[in-house]
């Protein structure tokens, strides 16, 4: 990974931590999230001139593969003879677009990708990547996008085997994970330009809960996005103003996530100015 381009690195988070129920994991509890934010807006990034350290979750959406079918090596190949492999034609320009653009990221050093699973992995690495990129101060930039479990079980209270179902209902306390934004903020990531999301299922609520994150975490910015209606529009609340970004509807393939890198670039190209000063 290179300092490359505008001189800016931003750190992007996509897809949701697991927590193991044994040490030898068979079962484990899941977060909801697809990746499709996270890896759509580091195409945004690199756009903007950034280098992007992708941090995601294993087998979820990735940069450059939005256009492609979910299983895009069974569907967008074709055996020939016996032998040969060959696109087929229907996804032969979708094909070509992914695989140039993202080998034109990574040699020009403006993508890594790391992967991650459970919710220690993800902790684990995220502290690597902040420590490492420390000194680069407000240059930097967090995108946590990923979707971070809130209890786990700790390593000393897993079972080492497998969960029997033959011995009854299962009953199981799990402990909050520790709120690690203030750590990270306070220790890893002082100086960098840090933005965190907060997803709802009920509205009435969401803005109260990203001016409490805001807050308490000192994050630059919170995206509040609901649930329903976040692939259409988000709110980017800072300690200034709340700004609805919405997709462009006049477009058929838009997403919400173009003006919304757009709006982060300039508040962290404003955040850089001001450190500057």
């Amino acid at each position: 990974m290179q300092n490359v381009g505008n001189g800016r690195i931003v750190c992007v988070t996509s897809g949701g931590t697991t927590v193991p129920l044994e040490q030898r994991c068979v079962r484990y509890i899941d977060n909801f999230s697809s990746g499709h934010r996270g890896a759509t807006s580091t195409e945004y990034f690199i756009k903007a001139g950034y280098a992007v350290i992708f941090l995601y979750r294993r087998g979820t959406c990735q940069p450059y593969c939005q256009s492609l079918p979910e299983d895009p090596l069974l569907e967008c190949f074709d055996s020939i003879n016996g032998s040969d492999i060959q696109v087929r034609q229907s996804y032969f320009e979708a094909v070509k677009r992914a695989i140039n653009d993202h080998h034109a990221a990574v040699r020009g050093g403006h993508l890594l990708k790391l992967p991650f699973t459970t919710i220690f992995e993800y902790l684990q690495i995220l502290q690597m990547i902040a420590m490492s990129m420390k000194n680069l101060g407000p240059h930097t930039m967090f995108y946590l996008a990923a979707a971070v479990s809130d209890f786990y079980v700790p390593w000393k209270d897993m079972a080492e085997h497998k969960i029997q179902s033959a011995s009854g209902p299962l009953d199981m306390r799990l402990v909050q994970v520790p709120k690690m934004l203030s750590v990270f903020r306070k220790e890893w990531a002082p100086m960098a330009f840090c933005i965190s999301f907060k997803l709802e299922t009920d509205s009435k609520i969401l803005l109260e809960k990203a001016d409490m994150a805001l807050k308490k975490y000192k994050m630059h910015v919170v995206i509040a996005n609901e649930l329903l209606t976040r692939k259409e529009e988000v709110i980017v609340v800072t300690a200034e103003q709340k700004i609805p970004v919405h997709r462009d509807k006049t477009q058929p393939d838009s997403d919400v996530e173009k003006p919304l890198v757009e709006l982060l670039v300039e508040k962290h190209s404003a955040y850089i100015t001001d450190s500057d000063m």
